[in-house]
């Protein structure tokens, strides 16, 4: 869906959840079906090229299956559970806490090489 200007300039931007959330949750409530990429993309009113660069990530990450043209939720929910739960703790200290500042982690790094990453046997 489109939104203005004034919301894409302001920090204000709708959130929902990401594709590749909209995939698991999808997949995850008709898990006992495969799905074809098209007909994930038109449940989710997704583009299917988004949808499918989802399904190829969430294939590496081993929570989805694939065979031929279908797809299916992992059989290994722990794993779903697992890597939801990281993500949702990420976001809920980023909330907390405004996130990572790249530049103030870059300041806060040592000079040197950790030992463990050195070399010269130092």
């Amino acid at each position: 869906m489109p939104v203005s200007i004034e919301d894409f300039e302001s920090d204000d931007l709708p959130r929902g959840p990401s594709v590749p959330e909209q995939v698991v949750s999808f997949l995850l409530a008709n898990d006992d079906q495969a799905f074809t990429r098209s007909e994930i993309a038109t449940a989710l009113g997704e583009d299917a090229n988004t949808v499918g660069t989802a399904l190829s990530r969430l294939k590496d990450r081993e929570l989805v299956r694939h065979k031929g043209a279908y797809w299916a939720i992992t059989a290994d929910r722990d794993r779903v559970a697992a890597a939801y739960d990281l993500h949702a703790a990420g976001e809920r200290l980023d909330d907390e806490d405004g996130g990572i500042d790249a530049d103030d982690w870059n300041a806060a790094a040592p000079d040197e090489r950790h030992p463990s990453e050195r070399d010269d046997g130092a």
